[in-house]
């Protein structure tokens, strides 16, 4: 069971403090979702915690299993433990799918393993049939002509087979219609387990009907300002974030709204 702890965390990007003091710990078999207006730092928190150079780590620190990781390369964060499934995934003209994902799951081996390729073959398979992939996307090229929910899907596909043991799903549940948010859920909460942590990113409270969080956060402005359960989520989807304001003895938050719901919206949910 690993813990991942983010303590008094400041992070800036082009002059801009964006993360203001955010404390988090998150333990296997845990399931955390992180709510929030747009742009209060909820996706840099995962791209920090996932080492992207862009961000600038003014003071606190990430730590994994008690080992401090925030000076650590995304590749060497990716290997001790640390997955992120892309808000919006790049696509990788020339590389297939299978390529990729065998050269991820090889990487994160022992070096003295090797990949039995037989087994890969048939857990690269089983997991596209679980998530309604198509027989040929071994062969389709990364995320190329996908559409958003494939990319979103195979996104899901990868953490099956990479098997993290800390999670953050940013915003899996954008570019999904109904169908493909239900069966990117059961697939989820079918990976839930004490080797597993996760962290959910998202606006709307559809995604949380199929995989159930433990606790819920609220992030305002760089900061987690509200923590609880799932009354949260109720409590978001009826009255959105203005309550906050009274709660929090402020007079102004900017961008609170309430969320969009996908039960009120079309059936597709375009990619920001």
């Amino acid at each position: 069971m690993s813990i991942l702890e983010i303590r008094d965390l400041y992070v800036a990007v082009e002059d801009k403090t964006i993360l203001k003091g955010v404390n988090l710990t998150v333990k296997g078999g845990e399931t955390h979702a992180i709510m929030g207006p747009n742009g209060t730092g909820k996706s840099t928190l995962a791209s920090v915690v996932m080492g992207h150079p862009k961000y600038t780590i003014l003071s606190g620190s990430i730590l994994l299993d008690g080992e401090d990781i925030t000076t650590l390369a995304v590749d060497e964060r990716s290997r001790k433990g640390i997955f992120l499934a892309m808000q919006a995934p790049i696509e990788v003209p020339g590389v297939t799918n299978f390529d990729f994902v065998k050269t991820a799951v090889q990487a994160h081996m022992p070096n003295d393993k090797k990949l039995r390729i037989g087994k890969f073959i048939l857990d690269f398979e089983s997991a596209a049939q679980d998530l309604q992939m198509g027989t040929g996307l071994a062969h389709r090229y990364l995320n190329e002509g996908f559409s958003g929910g494939e990319k979103k899907r195979n996104e899901i596909l990868q953490m099956k087979l990479i098997k993290p043991a800390i999670a953050f799903l940013d915003e899996i549940d954008s570019g999904l219609d109904v169908d493909a948010l239900r069966i990117v859920g059961e697939n989820v909460t079918a990976m839930k387990s004490n080797d597993l942590g996760m962290i959910l990113i998202t606006h709307y409270q559809r995604l949380l009907d199929y995989i159930e969080p433990d606790f819920v956060h609220i992030m305002i402005k760089g900061e987690i300002v509200k923590t609880g359960g799932k009354e949260l989520i109720t409590k978001i989807d009826v009255e959105g974030y203005d309550w906050l304001k009274a709660e929090l003895g402020v007079t102004e938050l900017e961008e609170i709204r309430k969320p969009v719901s996908l039960g009120t919206c079309a059936t597709k949910v375009p990619l920001k």
